[in-house]
């Protein structure tokens, strides 16, 4: 029963920190990749649909988002849903593709994108607490029904923050490689 709600705790960390990482490609770099515009939506038919269901999203260059949709009515929807997602540039639309240009980023971009991070980290940390109360209080339940003595209880919650340490851990480690692919120039 103990082992489980390690487990169970453990699982969820680590769907946590794969949030955040996912959270983390959304952030801009050095160099654009199309995370930048995964978030962006495009009225489809009425149905609000991801960028990349609607077209091909691909990095030309270090500096270059190429977008080519299926149907080529939806140019004006694409623009109109990158204006609206305010990524920090204006979508070029020639008729055929839209192409955003990214120009290069001031030391102060990098900083506020760092902060952006920061708070991010911040979010998966919560979450990391909130689930090792949660185990915590599983824990306790187990103990006050004397299916578990105290001394268990103890090793138990001592268990659970061992779980949440490693976490925590892994979480700064994948803050300070964004932080450092951020500020690389």
């Amino acid at each position: 029963m103990v082992n489980e709600i390690f487990e169970q705790t453990a699982e969820k960390m680590d769907k946590s920190i794969e949030a955040l990482k996912r959270d983390f490609a959304t952030l801009r770099t050095g160099k654009v990749t199309t995370g930048i515009v995964d978030n962006i939506k495009v009225d489809y038919y009425g149905t609000m649909t991801a960028l990349n269901q609607v077209g091909s999203v691909i990095a030309t260059d270090a500096t270059t988002i190429s977008i080519t949709p299926w149907e080529k009515n939806l140019l004006g929807d694409i623009e109109r849903a990158i204006q609206e997602a305010n990524i920090g540039v204006n979508p070029n639309n020639d008729g055929d593709f839209i192409k955003l240009f990214f120009p290069p980023m001031t030391s102060e971009q990098r900083q506020e994108i760092v902060k952006q991070a920061k708070a991010m980290v911040e979010t998966a940390k919560i979450a990391i607490r909130n689930i090792r109360k949660e185990g915590n209080d599983q824990i306790k339940k187990l103990e006050k029904e004397k299916e578990i003595s105290e001394d268990e209880s103890k090793r138990a919650h001592d268990q659970i923050q061992k779980i949440t340490d490693d976490h925590i851990a892994k979480v700064e480690e994948a803050f300070k490689a964004k932080e450092a692919d951020i500020l690389k120039v």
